[in-house]
């Protein structure tokens, strides 16, 4: 699967943007990677029910992302809100959503852990009365210079026709198979624009 060099740009939903600003200047001018502990996006709060968090085990194609934080909205857009809460962490992506669906979404996975940089998706979906959706997934990794240790997901969910049905947007067998459109790699990133940006005072830690 292909991905296209970008820059911050071609990210769309201004939240995401924010995000992206964040872990640009937790990024700083002296490594190949931010810790997690430097990550201060504002108004991330807001922001968790629609956000997923990975410990990162293994190498290339070895690699597995097991879920530490999952967001309430994402388990209706999986079809997953019958599990209980307490038991959508601490598995692995793969094991969580299944093969069929882990075989379209793992390069992009894969793609931010080999590149050590973000990388932006958007896919085009229709709801369950047939509503033409975008969903736009920003994975933003953090570790040493050596590897990807963690990935940070913001996953948006977005309708020009206003209001949509959520639930198994993008599960196994959605109404209708997602087209991705955008595939990119954020590696061509100017951190002028995202350090000027001021931190809120009010930070949620994800470590």
């Amino acid at each position: 699967m292909q991905f296209e060099s970008a820059d911050p740009s071609v990210v769309r939903a201004i939240k995401q943007r924010v995000l992206l600003d964040a872990w640009l200047r937790a990024l700083g001018k002296s490594r190949a990677l931010p810790v997690l502990r430097d990550y201060q996006p504002s108004g991330i709060e807001e922001e968790l029910p629609e956000m997923m968090r990975f410990d990162v085990g293994g190498e290339a194609a070895g690699a597995r992302f097991l879920i530490n934080q999952e967001g309430s909205r994402l388990a209706a857009t999986y079809g997953n809100e019958h599990i209980d809460p307490a038991q959508r962490t601490n598995r692995y992506l793969d094991d969580a959503i299944g093969p069929e669906l882990y075989a379209r979404v793992a390069p992009c996975y894969r793609a931010c852990l080999a590149r050590k940089r973000p990388v932006y998706s958007i896919s085009t979906v229709h709801d369950a009365d047939g509503r033409d959706v975008s969903y736009e997934r920003l994975l933003l990794p953090f570790g040493s210079a050596e590897a990807v240790e963690q990935i940070v997901g913001s996953y948006k969910a977005i309708s020009i026709d206003g209001g949509f049905k959520l639930t198994n947007l993008m599960g196994v067998r959605p109404q209708a198979t997602p087209v991705i459109v955008v595939r990119a790699v954020i590696d061509r990133a100017s951190v002028r624009g995202a350090a000027s940006h001021r931190a809120s005072s009010e930070v949620i830690e994800l470590s």
